[in-house]
C-alpha cells in the first residue's frame, strides 16, 4: 500500500538553501485556490446533483472545497444551482452583496445560466442579469463531473487573479454595471 500525497506545485520563483522567493500574488493565489469556502444556493434538481458531488464517490473536498458555508459572510464562492424565480432575485443579490471580497460565482445548470426550459414571466432568465458570474456549468441537470470541472475552472481563475484586479477600473465598471457598491 503506497502512501502517495500530492503536493500543490510551488509558484515560479528563486530557490536556494533555506529560502524560497516568489511573487506575493502567486502565493496568495495558491492559498486561495486550495481553500475555497462555497455557499450552495440550491433551489431544484441541480442541488441534488451537487449533493452527490459532495458525497464520497465524487468527493469535492479533494479540490479544497470541503467546508461548505451556509452564511454569506463566511464564504467566497457562491454556487447558484437551479431555477431562480424573479421573486428570489433580490434575495440572491442580497446574499451576493453580503459576501466579503474577494468573491466568485458559479451558475450551475441551464436554469441558473439562462432560465433553462422555463421561458416564463416568473423565472429569471439567467442570474447574470442581477449578479456577475465567473463560470457557467452547462447541463440539465449537470453531472457531478461537470460541477467539479466548474470548480476547477474557478480555481484556475483564482490562482491567476492579480491582487490588484479588484481595484482596477474595469472591475469597478463591472460592479457599477450591476449596481454593486
Amino acid at each position: 500500500m503506497s502512501n502517495s500525497i500530492t503536493m500543490a506545485e510551488a509558484p515560479p520563483g528563486q530557490a536556494g538553501p533555506g529560502f524560497f522567493a516568489t511573487r506575493l500574488d502567486a502565493v496568495v493565489g495558491l492559498a486561495r485556490k486550495n481553500s475555497i469556502w462555497p455557499l450552495p444556493f440550491a433551489t431544484s434538481c441541480c442541488g441534488i446533483e451537487f449533493m452527490s458531488t459532495m458525497s464520497s464517490h465524487y468527493d469535492l473536498a479533494r479540490f479544497g472545497s470541503e467546508r461548505l458555508s451556509f452564511t454569506p459572510r463566511q464564504s467566497d464562492l457562491l454556487m447558484v444551482m437551479g431555477t431562480i424565480a424573479k421573486k428570489m432575485g433580490p434575495v440572491l443579490r442580497q446574499v451576493y452583496e453580503q459576501m466579503a471580497e474577494p468573491k466568485w460565482v458559479i451558475a450551475v445548470g441551464a436554469c441558473a445560466s439562462s432560465g433553462g426550459i422555463f421561458d416564463t414571466y416568473s423565472v429569471l432568465q439567467g442570474i447574470d442579469r442581477i449578479i456577475p458570474v465567473d463560470v457557467y456549468v452547462p447541463g440539465c441537470p449537470p453531472r457531478p463531473e461537470q460541477i467539479i470541472e466548474g470548480v476547477m475552472r474557478i480555481q484556475d481563475l483564482i490562482s491567476n487573479e492579480s491582487l490588484r484586479r479588484r481595484h482596477s477600473e474595469e472591475y469597478k465598471e463591472l460592479m457599477a454595471k450591476y449596481m454593486v457598491k
